[in-house]
């Protein structure tokens, strides 16, 4: 097919060459003619319009001036050299400068031949100049198209070293563009172009970097990011449609002793209508004979681990194993003694397994795995070790998924002919655009509601100045029999960022809170698992009133007399971070509180998430703004996707087009689930295209 030109390496560019080819490879990732075309250029400066000298005022970003230029001079020693030229129109003239890279145009410039100048204009001295302008004739002798927007690309000081400024790059584009007119092939069908009123792919090709006017740039745009977010969609949606297809799962066909005894004897609290909702669509999935993959978000607090079990217990009913698979020790800890204590009155079997679980112990665990006689177990990356061996698994419990790798995740599976059914949990909400980017081949359940009786967290924003304040307040609430965590962000102070640092911080704490009347425990990642353990422990039964340490506690302490919260230097967490830490408090049924230490030095990004903490605790409205603080790349898990490659669809500003893009996918491929028919030749190919180039973009399975 003529796409295959795309693949070309782009050396054989006219103009670029080995040299120019190198460079391209390690500063842009630019190693074919699609790499290139796919280069787009990050803004637009409108060049129709004219201004005069006369015209020129502090507040104009960029002007394009027609005039002549004279008096060109060389101004300086050897040291320090700059190149000077009056620029001058009927209104009046100005000087140009040049600092470097004028020597080859120093004779360039024609007395009485009139130019275009293209720059930012500085008031100096009184005076207006304008410092490295864009200079060119007034017509493009190469075109007979004149370009109105003018295209800039990124380049970088390598890449300008060898001509490939954003102009030079604009040149490769018009080169490559000319060798592909008329050979770009169109990827949508004409009843999708038809129906969205879309112009054809060559030519959004050619109006993103060459756009004739602002209208063709936008039809360019929405052309580009709809297929953007279409393929993905319609992959995402494939892997779906090929898992629930292809793949048979266990069917758990009934609801015995086990479930029932729990629930009726030993469940402590009444179940949510937002559990129940979740139980219900996770019993629908593991009796329908497919296997499961299921996502399920809830906030912090709101009762992911009771599904969980209550579906593991479903699964020993039907005669299967279970197990949970946790990115910490403390957290594959927490989830045990959760775990073990909820079923303490009932004859299930639960077990643990770690890297220092011991050999004796290990052996007993083996050999009543394969035996049978072990129903869940839960553990570390030590579950997937080859020899741990299950009789019968049938449901796993995958908990902050984003911590496990791909390959990881599936030699899990692989414990059993059958894959097991897969039920995903994350305590990090996730937008429901991101969500539906990520995870779109997943279903999805969510647990929006807190237990009844959960207090919501009182938040507060306070300065380094009122440190004694809070201190007032921590001595109150130890006094009412509470514990308090005091999470900083570093270990060892910073050269270069001036924040409170963990040392330091412990030592003023302890002389503020001395024996005998406080204790006081310290907990932060350079100390030995065996010291951490240690020290969080005295904490988790109450032998310490307060907890100094880094975030090595966000996930994975449950103490429920733990009611505040304080974080320093709050401003240099992310929003899921510190909605995460806050999170560590409200356990039990007495109010907590969460202080967000700052300075008073806040950028405006650190002043909105302070904001957004004190405002709100609902964990999906802080994704949301994370998310527009952030972009969708900087978000924990997102990045190792390889899925957010968007060039230029942006998840946040375009919602309502990745919706629309997600619903034309649904439709087609309700219609033609394998992409047969004659219509959508395009789209299959230029799926099957994309296949090829990108890594598996399946989450689960």
């Amino acid at each position: 097919m003529s796409d295959n030109i795309l693949n070309t390496s782009i050396e054989y560019l006219k103009g670029v060459g080995p040299l120019r080819a190198e460079i391209l490879k390690k500063e842009i990732q630019v190693y074919t003619f699609s790499d290139l075309l796919y280069y787009y250029p990050f803004r637009y400066v409108d060049k129709s319009k004219f201004y005069k000298v006369s015209e020129l005022n502090s507040d104009l970003a960029y002007v394009q001036l027609k005039g002549y230029i004279d008096n060109v001079k060389t101004i300086g020693d050897k040291r320090i050299i700059r190149m000077t030229a009056r620029f001058r129109d009927e209104s009046g003239d100005i000087e140009l400068v040049w600092f470097n890279g004028f020597k080859w145009l120093k004779d360039k410039f024609l007395y009485g031949q009139q130019y275009i100048i293209f720059g930012k204009p500085t008031l100096f001295n009184g005076k207006y100049n304008i410092s490295h302008p864009d200079v060119e004739l007034p017509v493009d002798e190469n075109t007979d198209i004149v370009f109105n927007l003018q295209s800039f690309y990124n380049s970088s000081e390598k890449l300008k070293v060898k001509g490939l400024d954003s102009k030079g790059i604009s040149k490769l584009q018009k080169n490559l563009l000319t060798i592909l007119q008329g050979k770009i092939i169109e990827s949508l069908s004409a009843e999708v172009i038809n129906n969205l009123k879309l112009i054809s792919r060559e030519e959004a090709l050619l109006n993103i970097h060459f756009p004739v006017n602002h209208e063709m740039l936008k039809k360019a745009e929405i052309r580009l990011k709809f297929e953007e977010f279409f393929f993905i969609q319609l992959k995402l949606l494939k892997l779906k449609i090929i898992r629930t297809s292809k793949y048979n799962g266990h069917t758990f066909s009934k609801v015995g002793d086990y479930f029932n005894d729990f629930y009726n004897k030993h469940l402590p609290f009444t179940l949510t209508n937002a559990q129940k909702k979740v139980i219900k669509e996770i019993r629908y999935d593991i009796g329908s004979g497919k296997q499961m993959n299921r996502l399920l978000q809830g906030d912090v607090g709101s009762g992911k681990t009771i599904v969980a079990l209550m579906c593991m217990l479903i699964a020993i009913d039907n005669g299967y194993q279970s197990c949970i698979m946790a990115p910490t020790e403390i957290l594959a800890k927490q989830h045990f003694n959760t775990i073990s204590k909820l079923l303490q009155k009932t004859n299930v079997t639960v077990e643990l397994l770690t890297g220092s679980t011991k050999k004796a112990q290990r052996k007993k665990l083996f050999s009543e795995l394969e035996s049978g006689e072990l129903h869940i177990l839960i553990g570390t990356h030590a579950l997937i070790e080859d020899t741990v061996q299950f009789k019968n698994l049938g449901f796993t419990v995958i908990d902050e998924q984003h911590r496990f790798g791909v390959s990881q995740r599936a030699r899990l599976w692989k414990k059993n002919n059958i894959p097991p059914h897969v039920l995903v949990m994350t305590a990090t909400p996730i937008p429901r655009t991101l969500a539906m980017t990520l995870y779109g081949d997943l279903d999805i359940s969510v647990i929006d509601e807190l237990p009844p009786g959960r207090k919501a967290i009182k938040t507060i924003h306070f300065y380094d100045s009122d440190r004694l304040r809070v201190f007032g307040f921590m001595k109150k609430q130890i006094q009412e029999g509470r514990q308090i965590y005091v999470v900083y962000p570093l270990i060892n102070e910073s050269e270069t960022l001036d924040l409170k640092f963990l040392m330091e911080g412990y030592d003023a704490i302890v002389r503020e809170f001395p024996l005998p009347d406080y204790a006081v425990s310290i907990v932060h990642g350079q100390m030995k698992a065996n010291e951490k353990d240690y020290e969080m422990q005295r904490f988790v039964k109450g032998e310490t009133n307060i907890l100094v340490a880094t975030t090595v506690i966000e996930v994975g302490v449950d103490v429920p007399n733990a009611s505040v919260m304080v974080i320093e230097n709050a401003e240099r967490f992310g929003l899921s971070q510190l909605h995460q830490l806050r999170g560590r408090v409200g356990r039990g049924a007495d109010q907590s509180y969460c202080i967000l230490m700052t300075t008073y030095k806040l950028t405006s990004d650190g002043k909105k998430r302070i904001e957004t903490m004190v405002k709100t605790t609902d964990g999906f409205e802080i994704a949301e703004a994370d998310l527009r603080l952030r972009g969708p790349g900087d978000i924990e898990g997102t990045q190792q996707s390889g899925i957010l490659d968007l060039k230029l669809a942006d998840i946040v500003k375009d919602e309502k087009l990745l919706l629309y893009s997600r619903k034309v996918a649904i439709e087609i491929l309700e219609k033609d689930p394998q992409l047969e028919k004659p219509e959508n030749r395009q789209i299959a190919y230029h799926l099957n295209e994309m296949n090829k180039e990108k890594a598996n973009w399946s989450r689960i399975s």
